[in-house]
């Protein structure tokens, strides 16, 4: 019966980790596919070829994920499987929609959630890690703000004399650059957090002794966030690419600049961030330069009410997911 449930684990995992790249491809390459630097094709192989390298760059986020949020010897693998699920769901649904929302927090909720259902309460939750995850996950979108915002300027202060043809055909090389190494810090923190559960679920059903993540886990997330990534969440890609600003290459350049470096500083401290909120908001920064209605606030406004209903949403649905898996004598 373990090794049964370890392997619908590592499965759903795997179609989460899908999910996670089919709604963030937009993450990576939304500007340079808005800005025409690249055709949709070209943006997602290269999204997908440097996702999966970053994700093989580092572990030191998935051992957040493992054992930051709760003990793994307190909880059962059917635990992470309810918790992968309400992601899974959750991801798809906001795919579905064109709202790009955090695959993080939906994971994080849906730990929280399937925890708490089975400890019964919020008591054995590790309070010390679950701090260090919230501040890192509500402080990097304020960073991305900022970063954009004061990166554009610079730009603009740098190459106020040169004309706006030039700047686009220059900075549209550069947003190739930019576009990869986005995808790359993607990897390198988006893909850790589905290592993370995976491992934490190995060593709640006795597979693993300590938190340390097999290369095969590693493997088959890297693989399955380049599929997710590849298959591109074509209606999340308008709204951020298109609907929520009017982009030209110089503004995709900066924001994702400004988003890698917000998130590879955070991967380098083990801390999990939502890339998605992290180049959304830079976006937001960017387009603030010009003026602040240049960006389109009731997009903004409908994607943050998605952000804000992520985790609680998350966290009910393993809660019940728990449950009723539960009820149908899955333990």
């Amino acid at each position: 019966m373990p090794e049964t449930i370890i392997i619908g684990v590592v499965a759903i995992a795997i179609l989460f980790e899908i999910s996670n790249g089919w709604n963030d491809s937009a993450n990576a390459i939304a500007t340079v596919v808005s800005t025409r630097v690249l055709t949709p094709l070209q943006a997602v192989l290269l999204a997908a070829a440097m996702n999966i390298a970053g994700a093989f760059f580092s572990t030191a986020v998935a051992r957040t994920i493992g054992i930051g949020i709760v003990n793994p010897s307190d909880i059962t693998q059917v635990v992470v499987a309810a918790a992968l699920l309400s992601g899974f769901l959750w991801n798809g649904a906001m795919t579905f929609f064109g709202l790009p929302v955090s695959a993080s927090h939906a994971l994080i909720g849906g730990i929280i959630g399937a925890s708490v259902a089975h400890l019964g309460g919020f008591d054995q939750l590790n309070l010390s890690g679950l701090t260090k995850i919230f501040t890192a996950l509500l402080t990097s979108p304020i960073i991305g703000i900022f970063f954009g915002y004061f990166f554009m300027k610079l730009i603009t202060r740098l190459f106020c004399n040169v004309s706006p043809g030039k700047i686009n055909k220059h900075f549209g090389r550069l947003q190739i650059v930019s576009a990869g190494f986005m995808a790359f810090s993607h990897g390198m923190n988006d893909a850790q957090k589905v290592m993370g559960v995976i491992t934490l679920a190995l060593v709640s059903g006795g597979f693993l002794t300590s938190v340390e993540v097999p290369f095969w886990v590693i493997l088959i997330c890297a693989l399955a966030m380049g599929f997710g990534t590849a298959a591109g969440g074509w209606r999340v890609i308008k709204t951020l690419g298109h609907q929520m600003m009017k982009l030209q290459p110089v503004h995709g350049f900066a924001a994702e600049t400004a988003a890698t470096a917000v998130i590879l500083g955070a991967s380098s401290l083990g801390l999990p961030v939502s890339t998605t909120h992290v180049i959304t908001t830079s976006i937001m920064g960017v387009g603030a330069t010009k003026r602040l209605t240049a960006v389109r606030w009731g997009v903004a406004r409908k994607i943050v009410i998605a952000w804000i209903f992520t985790l609680p949403m998350t966290a009910a649905a393993a809660w019940l997911t728990y449950h009723l898996l539960s009820l149908i004598g899955i333990k």
